[in-house]
């Protein structure tokens, strides 16, 4: 997954948000909580979806766009909630779509463990109302070489950490998804080894970049994109966006990740947008934005070298791909 930002110190003044607003977001937050994530409207590129149903009532108020954002168009909504990558919901584009209303996301916690101080088992109710949320928009990619726009709302993985404070010797935070055939039909089909999981490096993790989205374009996030929680990792792959949200475990050691686990000679664990090193099936020098004709040069990083390039100073990353 990948992003397009505006620099920090460039904040849009139009997109600071009231007081009054602010203040009123918890009571907001606390009354609409319980729904259940919703969805799914029209196709995109040429894809078969399922017919478009109404687009829910806007469940958030309005936030404050992040001064990490981009300024880039939002791609359309029902292209966003009907071309989706959610193995566990079906591998056609469309699948998820179709088959979101399988996915029941009350009741529902995550788990928070591994090394850390305060271990801990979070109702998503409470996940919602306890962080402060922002709308935050990320520019995403997946291996297809088509990337979106994506008002994101969610808050910052780190956020979450620092409440359980993990231990000195923690260097690695794993995800996993949920683990359940009636809820996520996908997992029948022996495609992968489920549950689906995932990992970042701690400092990847604490990065202000990497969220936890539990809604987009003001809405509670929909079933075919992940809900009621889900991972957004703006400068790697679209395979770092783990969905559905079960457990987040601390850990010594790099953890498996689902895609790694399956193939190897393909993914490694890092996942960083590097045109430079070719997929062993395709290229990624180019990608193109639902929506356009045209593609368009893929940037490294995904044009976020300046906020994370850091993190990996002095690793080779056509090795540690």
């Amino acid at each position: 997954m990948l992003i397009r930002s505006r620099k920090p110190t460039d904040p849009l003044p139009s997109a600071i948000t009231p007081r009054k607003h602010y203040l009123d977001r918890r009571r907001f937050m606390v009354a609409t909580a319980a729904a259940a994530a919703t969805t799914g409207t029209v196709g995109a590129v040429g894809v078969a979806v399922p017919k478009a149903r109404a687009r829910p009532a806007q469940r958030f108020d309005p936030f404050t766009l992040s001064p990490l954002s981009t300024d880039e168009s939002p791609t359309d909504y029902d292209a966003v909630t009907t071309y989706n990558n959610f193995y566990e919901l079906g591998t056609d584009k469309g699948d998820p779509a179709r088959n979101a209303d399988k996915l029941k996301t009350r009741p529902w916690a995550v788990v928070v463990d591994g090394l850390v101080q305060r271990p801990a088992t979070i109702a998503i109710e409470d996940l919602l109302t306890r962080f402060d949320l922002e709308e935050r928009i990320y520019r995403l990619r997946c291996v297809e070489a088509w990337s979106m726009v994506i008002p994101w709302v969610g808050f910052p993985l780190a956020a979450l950490l620092d409440r359980v404070e993990p231990l000195g010797h923690a260097r690695f935070v794993a995800f996993e998804t949920l683990l359940d055939p009636d809820r996520l039909p996908g997992q029948r089909r022996p495609i992968l080894e489920w549950p689906y999981v995932e990992g970042l490096r701690l400092d990847e993790a604490h990065h202000p970049l990497t969220i936890l989205a539990v809604g987009l374009y003001g809405d509670v996030l929909p079933g075919q994109n992940g809900a009621p929680v889900r991972l957004v990792v703006p400068w790697k792959y679209g395979f770092k966006s783990i969905k559905s949200i079960v457990r987040i475990s601390l850990t010594e050691h790099m953890p498996p990740t689902s895609w790694n686990r399956s193939a190897p000679d393909e993914y490694g664990f890092y996942a960083n947008v590097n045109p430079t090193v070719d997929h062993p099936r395709w290229s990624q020098r180019r990608e193109r934005r639902i929506g356009e004709f045209f593609r368009r040069d893929t940037l490294m990083f995904n044009g976020y070298a300046d906020e994370v390039a850091h993190l990996y100073a002095g690793m080779d990353l056509a090795t540690w791909y």
